[in-house]
């Protein structure tokens, strides 16, 4: 998995996207990455600083792990971006 992290003009609001590409399989196993990705999320979010844009890109290996291991996987590049409280 890939993170992009930007700043954003909005004060207190912090937005995020999830993408997919086909090069990942049918649209099953992109939705599952999604539904992954968001459920890993949605543990952390409350960790994350306001005023940014972050964007998930899903990778290979992604359709093949569980939620917890992209979490660890997401609060790693997220603390190296600067992002986590």
């Amino acid at each position: 998995m890939v993170t992009y992290v930007l700043k954003n003009n909005r004060a207190g609001v912090c937005r995020y996207g999830i993408t997919t590409g086909k090069k990942l399989g049918n649209a099953v196993v992109r939705n599952r990455c999604r539904r992954v990705i968001n459920a890993a999320f949605c543990d952390i979010a409350g960790n994350v600083r306001p005023g940014c844009d972050i964007v998930f890109v899903a990778r290979f290996k992604t359709s093949r792990l569980k939620s917890y291991q992209v979490r660890e996987i997401m609060v790693k590049q997220l603390q190296s971006a600067g992002v986590l409280r």
